[in-house]
């Protein structure tokens, strides 16, 4: 691994930023050793706009990870989405200039060559005010010979390459990275959210038939389609959770707090899973009486909306022309999943089967992270640790030596004191739902 052994995932959300702390372990597999979880009131459908309340979410949830760690670290991967993401497919083409060993009248693709038809793939027109943000291979072409995941090495004269370009705005990206420095962290490189919830949540089944992933959060609902195992579209619109909160404060005028934790315990959006039509109690507001609310009366209130979030994201999928039909179905994740319902209206709206997406097993803290509500944070340490270890195998490739854990550096411990921040997290939970 490349600089120090910790990983730190970091989703910076609309309503909670999380921290997700891991380390190697002796079988060389990322371990969860560390999570933290704050309120975020510094980001506007995923895009900030206060510095200050940003900075101190980040420093909150990265303290309360470093105390369950019993480490400190200062690398981290952030996550970033919103509306301002966008995602275009493009292609391109050169020529072979490798040489066969054997043979010298033969082309040879080498590494060099799947770089430079990447980078002509690449090469599309993109305003001042976006940039880059990762360019995703999906399949290469030797000759007319479709489908190759894998050229190096192949014989071939033309190389084609399609890969999935996703562009963010410069200044909501630059505007992350500042809050993120502003905590006293580096970020390594920052990563499409959707897509590090993707690589928590999905298996490799379902990325090959064609699934579509969507994040309910707070402020947006983001969307990215999975076909034949790589990602072919992302979308994202900008509504989320909160307008039902919303909804339900100004229907039902009561606070938006009651109006939450009124969403979260009794809330449903599909009739079939209301077992029963009973009534709410609902502290008065300014010493009014208490007030009855029937469970009928928030699912009607709930539901108009959440169709709405899934109508909208169904009209943008049916724009984007697919190979193959969406086997897999549907994955919803994110705090919105949540919601009791979810997966049913979803299946009607889609007319296609819905499952609610947790975080895959991995090493440490097994029953408490598996919840929709980290499988940004979870993804976010999973691809960053890929990516340092990808680092490190480069680096080490001539000596092809591993550091044990007994010869790691010694690090800086941080003492735990206090209930568990995942307790003190759901405790939170009761007042403010993703």
């Amino acid at each position: 691994m490349t600089g120090d052994n910790f990983v730190l995932g970091l989703d910076i959300g609309t309503t909670k930023t999380c921290a997700m702390m891991g380390e190697p372990n002796e079988r060389g597999q990322v371990e969860i050793i560390g999570v933290g979880v704050c309120p975020s009131t510094g980001l506007r459908k995923g895009v900030v706009v206060n510095i200050e309340a940003t900075v101190q979410s980040i420093r909150n949830a990265v303290d309360a990870a470093e105390v369950m760690g019993g480490h400190e670290v200062r690398l981290c991967w952030p996550g970033i989405g919103g509306n301002h993401i966008e995602g275009i497919n493009s292609r391109g083409v050169v020529g072979v200039t490798g040489r066969n060993k054997d043979n010298k009248n033969l082309k040879e693709i080498a590494q060099s060559d799947i770089d430079r038809v990447i980078d002509a793939a690449k090469a599309v027109a993109i305003p001042m005010d976006r940039r880059i943000l990762q360019v995703i291979p999906q399949s290469f072409i030797v000759d007319d010979q479709k489908g190759i995941r894998e050229p190096l090495n192949m014989i071939g004269v033309r190389l084609e390459s399609d890969v999935h370009i996703i562009t963010c705005s410069v200044t909501s990206e630059q505007n992350l990275i500042k809050c993120v420095n502003g905590a006293k962290l580096v970020a390594n490189e920052v990563m499409l959210q959707t897509l590090a919830a993707g690589r928590a949540v999905l298996t490799p089944e379902e990325m090959e038939m064609g699934v579509a992933l969507i994040d309910l959060g707070g402020g947006t609902t983001d969307a990215l389609v999975y076909s034949e195992g790589v990602p072919f579209s992302n979308t994202s619109i900008p509504v989320g959770s909160t307008l039902i909160t919303s909804d339900i404060s100004k229907m039902k005028a009561i606070s938006y707090d009651m109006a939450e934790k009124l969403k979260i315990e009794d809330g449903c959006c599909w009739e079939g899973v209301m077992d029963t039509d009973t009534d709410i109690p609902v502290p008065g507001v300014g010493g009014r009486p208490p007030m009855l609310i029937p469970r009928s009366q928030i699912l009607a209130i709930i539901r108009p909306r959440m169709e709405e979030i899934f109508m909208m994201v169904k009209e943008k999928l049916d724009k984007v022309y697919f190979n193959r039909p969406l086997g897999a179905g549907i994955v919803l994740t994110g705090g919105g999943a949540l919601l009791s319902g979810a997966a049913e209206l979803a299946a009607h709206i889609f007319t296609v089967p819905v499952r609610i997406g947790i975080p895959l097993p991995i090493a440490g803290l097994a029953g408490e992270y598996r919840s929709p509500i980290f499988s940004t944070a979870v993804g976010l340490l999973l691809l960053g640790f890929e990516r340092e270890q990808q680092v490190y195998l480069s680096a080490s490739s001539e000596s092809d030596i591993r550091l044990p854990r007994s010869a790691r550096p010694a690090r800086e411990k941080k003492v735990s004191s206090g209930p568990s921040i995942i307790t003190r997290f759901f405790e939170w939970l009761g007042n403010d739902f993703v």
